[in-house]
């Protein structure tokens, strides 16, 4: 089967462990209907939250990840696990995949970061298809505590790589 890609092997990175407390930031929070700069500690402020780092919107990665989350229904119901992205898509992008995805109704945000100055202070920026100058976040999770402390790390070594969703399904429930 040829595939459309190469896979490419991603270089070491120091990114946060489970643990430790997860840097803070804000950029702008991206939902269905407006965006808002926001910090994450705001978040985490109202309980435990999923960040999940992903390629820009209109990856495949990004469609496979969401479809996945939305179908898992992480944060649903009576959880009070919020469940956020991050990317380098603008908030104009995002507000599209939020409404391709159907992840609207499951009330997912998405968080802005056209610099990808999150994914670098986290360590797990790459460049984007070798192009210089031009980098996104590497797949990760992080399941973070209400005091912003990792419960769960998990980032890509190789691209595309995804996460094993069972496992951060188990992490969720030990919650």
């Amino acid at each position: 089967m040829g595939l459309d890609f190469e896979v490419v092997d991603l270089p070491d990175a120091d990114h946060p462990e489970a643990g430790d407390q997860a840097p803070d930031f804000e950029r702008p929070l991206v939902d269905h209907e407006y965006w808002e700069d926001r910090a994450l500690s705001d978040l985490t402020a109202d309980g435990p939250v999923l960040l999940l780092f992903h390629t820009m919107d209109g990856a495949f990665p990004t469609t496979y990840m969401w479809n996945e989350v939305r179908d898992r229904g992480w944060g649903q119901g009576e959880s009070d696990l919020q469940v956020v992205g991050l990317s380098i898509s603008s908030p104009y992008e995002h507000k599209t995949t939020i409404d391709e995805r159907g992840i609207e109704d499951a009330d997912y945000r998405l968080f802005s970061d056209p610099q990808n100055g999150v994914a670098e202070e986290y360590d797990i920026a790459h460049d984007l298809d070798g192009m210089a100058g031009v980098s996104e976040p590497r797949p990760a999770v992080f399941l973070l505590d209400a005091e912003r402390v990792i419960q769960y790390a998990w980032v890509a070594d190789e691209w595309p790589e995804f996460p094993d969703y069972d496992e951060v399904e188990a992490a969720i429930d030990d919650l």
